[in-house]
């Protein structure tokens, strides 16, 4: 009896801690098999760890201090040519150093271009180059319109 019981205890307690890490990975952002690309002409975004996403409803800009990052993003388009979101820009002020700066939120759009073939994977194709638009407030010393190369 003590090791039914026993048996019981430890399978509801793995469910438990299993059931969390299930939840959290279904509100992942949509990370596609790079394999899966072969058949679809759009081009994808490459994620800070090198995985290839379609329409993420987040993207990290600054993969190495994590200081600008874009949320909330809605898409609008997304074809073999371009895509288009809005989504909020959070960034650390960095005052008096970002470590101990406060982030801010920013309302932003986001356009991507550029797709060109990804080196890593050479029969997939990526947007290179990504534009932010603020229609308001912006970070200082930002300009109106910023474009930055991405990693390829």
């Amino acid at each position: 009896m003590y090791k039914h019981t026993m048996v019981g205890i430890v399978t509801l307690c793995a469910a438990a801690l299993l059931g969390p890490a299930v939840a959290t990975s279904s509100a992942a952002p949509t990370t596609v098999p790079v394999t899966a690309h072969r058949q679809l002409q759009d081009p994808v975004l490459v994620d800070c760890l090198w995985h290839p996403e379609v329409r993420p409803t987040d993207f990290m800009l600054a993969c190495g201090d994590g200081n600008s990052r874009l949320t909330s993003l809605r898409w609008t388009d997304w074809n073999a040519n371009s895509a288009t979101a809005t989504g909020v820009n959070v960034v650390n002020d960095c005052k008096p150093y970002c470590a101990v700066g406060r982030f801010h939120s920013f309302p932003v759009t986001v356009r991507l271009d550029t797709p060109q073939t990804w080196k890593r994977h050479p029969q997939v194709r990526q947007y290179t180059e990504i534009t932010l638009t603020y229609p308001g407030a912006r970070p200082d010393k930002f300009q109106h319109t910023v474009t930055y190369p991405l990693w390829n």
